[in-house]
């Protein structure tokens, strides 16, 4: 049976059907399907910020923004700023909305009736998972590039210290695939429920503005290479003429070549976590065969000299000892550069009671890995 020319026609099919009624019946109110959708969304979520719609309705932030204009041009919704944080832009509806929600519920529910007339209870709900399966293999077939889906937890304006020899700003995404236990952006790692990302195209207005006051833009978590969007968004900021660094935990080595090799990238930086026999230890990842392994990849792709690149650790006494550092870096041997950073405890780490060496005992554990790296520099001490 050829099955897959009938799927796409009637798949097309339904689209254009879908799109002629709401249309038709939508026309007295000087609005169309695609800004039904958002209306009702609204109306059922009042206040709900840009992003969090634009995640809801799984489109992208392009078409929402075109959307919501409609929407406010025509009257029906009206967007206020959040009063605890005036970067979040929430969105109300109307009075007017409120007088022709009713008619848009009854559009669609008579539209979706006629769609499953003649078929039971179980059939319409075995269709809907299949439904749902077919939707999310196309998410994977065609997965949203654009750079309005990176999740943006915040921006630190200027820094002399992320980006060597760089005057640098640094974004923060949010999410991460280690639970670290020292690491001290816990809010990246286990993200709030409250949690709402900055507005992407706030970012690149501000990147646009600084131009000739800063170099370069470091992208740092969290895990960056986690974001969908990330290339876009890299791209975007290359074309304002940005330095551009990225850093990483190394267990995406496939996306970093791919991100080197799109040339929107001069600097990375790759967390070297503890000697490959304690990465599960130190963490808090499973260890297995594929974790090594995706860890070395990235590491002998950066040893390969294909890009300026640091590696790097945080040194914790109670993760680190000197034998440690030395097996660390024995397995990056050839590396250019590798900083051993000073553990400072910020108050805001995933679990608390970790120390750091004092200043002469870092310096002895740089003369011991200087063995291996002569180029070994102490950050933070």
């Amino acid at each position: 049976m050829n099955y897959q020319n009938d799927f796409l026609i009637n798949i097309s099919a339904l689209y254009r059907y879908t799109q002629r009624y709401f249309d038709k019946n939508m026309a007295a109110f000087n609005i169309g399907s695609g800004q039904m959708i958002f209306l009702l969304l609204i109306y059922e979520h009042e206040g709900i910020a840009m992003q969090q719609l634009t995640d809801m309705a799984d489109i992208d932030k392009g078409t929402t923004t075109k959307s919501i204009k409609k929407l406010v041009d025509e009257g029906y919704v009206e967007i206020r700023v959040d009063e605890s944080d005036k970067r979040v832009k929430r969105l109300y509806t109307t009075k007017k909305a409120t007088g022709i929600i009713n008619d848009l519920y009854g559009f669609r529910n008579e539209f979706v009736n006629q769609l499953m007339k003649n078929l039971d209870e179980e059939t319409i709900e075995r269709e809907m998972r299949v439904m749902d399966t077919i939707t999310r293999n196309a998410k994977e077939i065609v997965p949203d590039e654009s750079y309005s889906q990176i999740k943006i937890a915040g921006l630190q304006k200027l820094t002399l210290l992320d980006y060597p020899g760089q005057v640098a700003c640094t974004i923060f995404t949010a999410g991460c695939n280690m639970k670290c236990p020292f690491c001290h952006n816990r809010d990246l790692v286990f993200i709030p429920e409250n949690f709402v990302p900055e507005d992407p195209d706030d970012i690149i207005e501000f990147l646009n503005k600084r131009k000739g006051i800063i170099d370069a833009v470091c992208i740092t978590g969290g895990e960056p290479l986690l974001q969908a969007g990330l290339l876009d968004f890299l791209r975007q900021i290359k074309e304002l003429g940005y330095k551009v660094k990225v850093d990483t935990n190394g267990l995406f080595p496939d996306r970093l070549k791919k991100i080197v090799e799109s040339g929107y990238v001069d600097y990375v930086a790759m967390d070297i976590k503890n000697s490959i026999g304690k990465y599960g230890f130190t963490t808090g990842v499973s260890e297995n065969d594929n974790l090594t392994k995706q860890i070395r990849k990235s590491i002998n792709y950066l040893l390969s000299d294909v890009i300026d690149y640091e590696f790097r650790t945080t040194v914790v006494r109670e993760f680190h000892s000197k034998e440690d550092l030395v097996e660390a870096a024995r397995m990056i041997k050839g590396a250019k550069n590798y900083y051993l950073q000073q553990f400072v405890d910020s108050g805001r780490c995933i679990e608390a009671g970790f120390t750091s060496y004092s200043r002469e005992e870092m310096l002895e554990l740089q003369r011991e890995v200087q063995k291996i790296i002569p180029n070994v520099q102490l950050r933070g001490v």
